[in-house]
């Protein structure tokens, strides 16, 4: 029931309930101004009218402020909380009330530094000084204007130390109001930097830094996941098939690392566009290759590669060496239900192995170590 009704008043959104709870806790300041008023008028110090007036205008502020941030309209604002415009609103209220109150304006004199401090978690440093200097020098007009109009309630001398105690109180507050906002923004960039080199940290500790591919670590854990999954029976059958660049040293030996380095990378993108997005491609190590197929028979894991396979006649692997389209051969194996994982990558390594040794640019599945859809292109 609370928490309906709290729901209710101050709405859903987490950030929208702190900043009419605020808010709202800021009314305090007008519930001490009111009850300043209301005394002084009991005692005869100030008009009935006045300050019935008044505290109706204040209460009317507070209705606005209220509608503004419950309806969702301050979120229009680049401010949300629409810190700076209340604070601002609430310093000229007390200031009215200061001039209304008579022997008793002394004692508005403490919520306006109330006021100020309300802010000081929320305003930054050029929005604290506007504030501070605000209260200051309308503070200050209203008390000379009453030293003029009602010398006996506001005298020059106690309006002078009224003064000299509110210009030494509220650029303090003004300062270390921007002192905390300078703090905060240090601190949000620091936090930005930290947020960063953590996503840095973890690019470096999951691709691999030349193809911009998974490495060989976190394909691991993909395997692992997999694995896990299918012993839930939550998962998919997943098929493994170890990639490698046909005759890649003799690229290197021929054209350079450089050119070496750009086949790598421009293989590895045009497989990882060949691929569906269940499936994971990783560089296993050199030029090999780690191709994870989930969801799919051996076959179809297979005429996927060779489907691969085939638009690389035409891909453009070294933009200096158009000529230049490497093969690749293939070992593909099945994930059996509670297998060791080592197992199976040492059948799909073994597959590899047969098709490198029955002459390459094909796709050997174990256990059947026959190649399947092989092309009598060489590499």
């Amino acid at each position: 029931m609370i928490q309906r009704l709290l729901a209710v008043l101050l709405s859903t959104d987490p950030k929208q309930r702190v900043r009419i709870a605020r808010s709202l806790m800021a009314a305090n300041v007008y519930v001490l101004c009111m009850g300043i008023m209301g005394f002084a008028s009991q005692q005869g110090l100030m008009r009935a009218n006045e300050a019935g007036l008044l505290s109706g205008l204040i209460m009317l502020n507070v209705v606005v402020w209220y509608g503004l941030l419950r309806s969702g309209l301050n979120q229009r604002f680049r401010e949300p909380s629409l810190t700076l415009p209340q604070i601002l609103a609430a310093l000229t209220w007390i200031v009215a009330a200061y001039a209304v109150t008579g022997v008793f304006h002394g004692a508005t004199m403490m919520l306006l530094t109330l006021v100020l401090v309300f802010g000081i978690f929320n305003l930054n440093a050029r929005d604290a000084k506007i504030a501070g200097a605000y209260a200051v020098v309308l503070t200050g007009i209203v008390m000379g204007y009453k030293t003029i109009t009602d010398a006996v309630g506001y005298p020059v001398a106690l309006e002078s130390v009224h003064f000299a105690l509110l210009v030494s109180s509220v650029p303090t507050i003004s300062v270390l109001t921007a002192q905390l906002s300078n703090l905060r923004t240090r601190l949000r960039t620091k936090q930005e930097e930290l947020t960063l080199a953590l996503d840095r940290i973890q690019v470096l500790a999951t691709r691999d830094e030349l193809t911009g591919l998974y490495n060989r670590r976190h394909m691991m854990s993909v395997l692992d996941e997999h694995q896990r999954r299918l012993s839930r029976s939550s998962g998919h059958d997943f098929c493994l098939a170890i990639l490698d660049l046909d005759f890649f040293k003799q690229i290197n030996d021929t054209h350079g690392h450089n050119v070496g380095d750009e086949v790598l990378r421009n293989f590895a993108s045009h497989a990882a566009g060949m691929t569906r997005e269940t499936d994971v491609l990783a560089r296993w190590g050199g030029e090999e290759f780690m191709l994870v197929l989930v969801g799919t028979t051996v076959l179809d894991a297979e005429r996927g590669i060779q489907r691969l396979r085939e638009s690389l006649k035409n891909a453009t692997m070294a933009k200096d060496h158009l000529a230049l389209h490497p093969s690749f051969s293939a070992g593909l194996s099945t994930y059996q239900p509670g297998e060791n994982l080592a197992a199976c990558i040492d059948r799909a390594d073994k597959a590899l192995y047969s098709a490198k040794q029955g002459g390459r640019n094909r796709t050997v599945i174990w256990p059947d170590v026959v190649p399947a859809m092989s092309s009598t292109m060489d590499g």
